[in-house]
């Protein structure tokens, strides 16, 4: 058995080539169970490998999968830009009203937190753009490059699917094109197909992203993921 981490929901470890995940809280069981539903559903309609967890067990929660190949990617480039679009593409394309029959349905926003415990210049400015965005696309809801595995310079798979839900496509599009080299995020926006009003939506997003880092620190008592959170976010403020 070997051990491979742990996010802020679950505890991954590599027995006999399955990845298993525990819930590091009792709130993440449901949610891992139904990665159990929605992926085998899913994961055929994408044109990259995730991950298809089945139940090991219920109580304890104990889920397991395949282990996706590849490892994090640290140079991205063109091609590897339009593999993701290609993909983001596919998984925005998934019919919705099935998702949300297998138990893929919206997430709220913890607006009412964010007002209370990220107290920052221009932060009210951005939960009012929270306002009226849409809410009608399956996205992933947590892409970042940490779930984004390649390998010999091309993308091998997507992985953590635990935000899944139905929300705006701008949410996946928020690190890919703001946070990339040029020549990744112009790859990708060609094969997306992103236009001027998805791009703006996605620097919301993006911008969103370390506000959650902040009431994560809260939850666990952690002040220095707090202070890293906030740093995050006038940082990324002053990208508006």
């Amino acid at each position: 058995m070997t051990y491979l981490g742990e996010g802020w929901d679950s505890t991954a470890v590599l027995v006999g080539g399955w990845v298993e995940r525990r819930p590091r809280r009792p709130e993440i069981g449901p949610q891992l169970l139904r990665e159990t539903v929605v992926m085998p559903w899913l994961a055929p309609l994408l044109p990259l490998p995730v991950p298809v967890p089945e139940v090991v067990s219920a109580d304890p929660v104990v889920v397991r999968h395949e282990l996706v190949p590849g490892e994090e990617i640290t140079a991205l480039t063109a091609t590897q830009g339009r593999q993701l679009g290609e993909f983001l593409r596919a998984l925005h394309a998934a019919p919705v009203s099935e998702a949300v029959a297998l138990g893929a349905g919206p997430m709220p926003l913890p607006v009412e937190r964010f007002r209370a415990e990220v107290r920052v210049p221009g932060g009210e400015e951005l939960l009012a753009r929270l306002d009226g965005l849409p809410a009608d696309t399956l996205v992933h809801g947590d892409l970042g490059p940490e779930h984004v595995l390649g390998r010999d310079g091309v993308l091998t798979g997507v992985i953590d699917f635990g935000d899944l839900h139905v929300g705006d496509a701008a949410i996946d599009l928020a690190w890919a094109l703001h946070s990339t080299p040029p020549e990744f995020a112009d790859a990708l926006a060609q094969a997306y197909g992103v236009t001027s009003e998805l791009r703006e939506r996605a620097l919301v997003w993006h911008q969103l992203g370390p506000w959650h880092e902040v009431l994560y620190g809260n939850d666990i008592g952690d002040p220095e993921t707090v202070e890293v959170g906030l740093a995050g976010v006038l940082e990324r403020l002053k990208r508006g």
